[in-house]
């Protein structure tokens, strides 16, 4: 089960945090990949990794998810690498954290851009691909954030554009069902990541977490790859529109 060889996968943020995990769990499970990030030495320096994990091939790619040009170049250089795209990992974000009174336009348009538009342009660009073939699997990373609130971090902008990546997979899950594309949400809670490891270091937060999250710890490197392996699996062909949170407990009380 979960084999993913003879599947290629695209995955955003592959240069670093979550998004170089999964595509690491796509690896084991025997997927060819591209992966794209901005920094494309990171991404020449993760592709070894990649093949030696059991990638079958492997392409780096340089693009910023927040425009349509390199987007759409990135789209059209996989199809012509790999003539199809099977799995879409959108794991590219940034966040930039204040509160609603205090947050600037420029805050704020700069999330929304990052982890909600690019989102979209993402998907626009590579279903076209998946309707060729009439398959697909959209996997949308989230956040436990994109379906609660939070007292600790005053972050407005991104629990806005993650709930909006949330509701954003449905509509997606309903609209392109006929063309044999799933499209799921992993709403993962805290995680060690470049952007997080400041935070989650400190006293405060750790003493948060124990009295927020049942599990009382963070999640682990590679707690999200079942999920992520599953949503992208052949064995997940009737699953679609979930919003899956991986976040020891946080989102149930």
């Amino acid at each position: 089960m979960f084999n993913l060889k003879g599947r290629v996968a695209v995955v955003t943020g592959a240069s670093s945090g979550l998004g170089k995990q999964m595509a690491l769990a796509f690896a084991r499970q025997g997927a060819s990949l591209a992966i794209l990030a901005r920094r494309m030495e990171r991404l020449e320096e993760f592709k070894p990794e990649l093949v030696k994990a059991g990638a079958k091939e492997v392409l780096p790619i340089k693009c910023d998810v927040t425009s349509t040009e390199d987007i759409d170049s990135a789209a059209k250089e996989v199809e012509k690498k790999f003539g199809k795209v099977d799995i879409l990992l959108n794991c590219a974000g940034s966040a930039a954290n204040n509160g609603v009174c205090d947050m600037t336009d420029e805050e704020w348009d700069f999330t929304i851009a990052t982890d909600e538009t690019s989102v979209f342009k993402m998907t626009r660009a590579f279903a076209k691909i998946m309707k060729k073939k009439k398959y697909g699997r959209i996997i949308n990373i989230a956040s436990m954030y994109g379906l609660v609130g939070n007292t600790e971090i005053p972050t407005i902008a991104y629990h806005t554009s993650k709930g909006a990546v949330v509701n954003f997979t449905r509509a997606v899950a309903a609209e392109l069902a006929l063309d044999g594309i799933t499209c799921n949400s992993i709403c993962p809670g805290y995680f060690y990541t470049e952007l997080t490891t400041e935070t989650l270091d400190t006293k405060q937060f750790q003493d948060f977490a124990k009295t927020h999250v049942p599990m009382q710890r963070y999640g682990k490197p590679g707690e999200l790859d079942a999920a992520a392996v599953f949503l992208a699996s052949e064995e997940a062909s009737y699953v679609t529109g979930v919003i899956l949170p991986v976040d020891g407990g946080y989102t149930c009380i």
